[in-house]
């Protein structure tokens, strides 16, 4: 649950921080009209993110189990992919987030204005995506269904409460702080749900080795105990765990692991890093202040 919990946490933020943005820009250059297609937007990213989820989870009902499986673990790869390209883009892109979404925002301003919409929509979908995908194999890996999804809810609603707090500006956090911890969280739980991908792809038969296990822990951490539920809900570990489970897992762990840290510690500001604003001829609203010029990871 606690992984899931950051997934909906770290993702609903990503994507409240982008309608913080856009709301907040379009509403200083006197654009109010323009706020519900924003909001259609971002019901349409919404509703795309759990019309993927439910085909996911209704999908794959009447296949056959290696058809499930070789799924599974395909798609478990694609989570692990999609969250590890969203952690370093956060690292790499989140500084000028704000610059990219009002050069969005002007360009869709011409004309009709309907651009507007498939930018919010783009910008919170790709999250919506992810965090459709992401839970769905965290499901799939710890064989439950209600503990990751109000996990998810739960940081989702968190995000959701942040990002008007932000709004309003009665809050201001260290965002950079704050995506450099989950950032490196999230690529352990990443490196999880591959393994995980990995076994699952052993059992549909397409990868060898599913007898040749690395370690067996199962007699001290048994699946159903309680530390061995928090240790699967939380890292996906498994208490048997194949060879070429945990290559893979260390495989990726490491490099990945090691090039996060890297570059977190390139990009980090050298100042206090709570929040670093720029001095112009035109106000910036209190939003702007605390979101588009937080100090980010370069």
């Amino acid at each position: 649950m606690l992984a899931n919990y950051l997934i909906g946490l770290r993702e609903g933020l990503e994507a409240a921080l982008i309608v913080t943005i856009l709301v907040a820009y379009v509403v200083k250059i006197g654009r109010r009209d323009v706020l519900l297609r924003i909001w259609a937007g971002v019901g349409l990213a919404v509703v795309l993110a759990l019309g993927i989820g439910a085909l996911l989870t209704f999908g794959t009902y009447g296949l056959s189990f290696t058809a499930q499986e070789a799924i599974g673990g395909v798609l478990s790869i694609v989570a692990t992919g999609l969250v590890t390209w969203m952690v370093f883009w956060m690292l790499r892109t989140a500084r000028d987030l704000s610059g990219h979404l009002r050069g969005s925002i002007d360009r869709s301003l011409v004309g009709s204005g309907l651009g507007i919409v498939v930018v919010a929509f783009i910008a919170v979908g790709r999250e919506g995506i992810e965090t459709a995908l992401f839970i769905w194999a965290a499901v799939q890996a710890t064989g439950e269904t209600t503990m990751p999804l109000v996990g998810a809810s739960l940081g989702i609603v968190t995000a959701a409460g942040l990002g008007w707090l932000i709004y309003t500006g009665m809050l201001r956090i260290n965002l950079a702080r704050f995506f450099t911890w989950t950032g490196g969280i999230l690529l352990v739980v990443a490196a999880g749900v591959l393994s995980y991908g990995v076994h699952d792809l052993q059992e549909a038969g397409f990868l060898p080795g599913l007898n040749s296990l690395a370690f067996n822990v199962s007699a001290v951490i048994p699946p159903d105990s309680w530390h061995g539920t928090l240790l699967k809900g939380t890292l996906n570990f498994s208490p048997a765990t194949t060879w070429l489970e945990l290559i893979v897992w260390v495989a990726y762990l490491v490099p990945a692991l090691t090039l996060f840290i890297v570059t977190s510690r390139r990009g980090r500001p050298t100042g206090s890093g709570a929040v670093e604003t720029t001095t112009t001829t035109t106000t910036t609203t209190a939003p702007e202040r605390d979101v588009a010029t937080a100090a980010l990871p370069r």
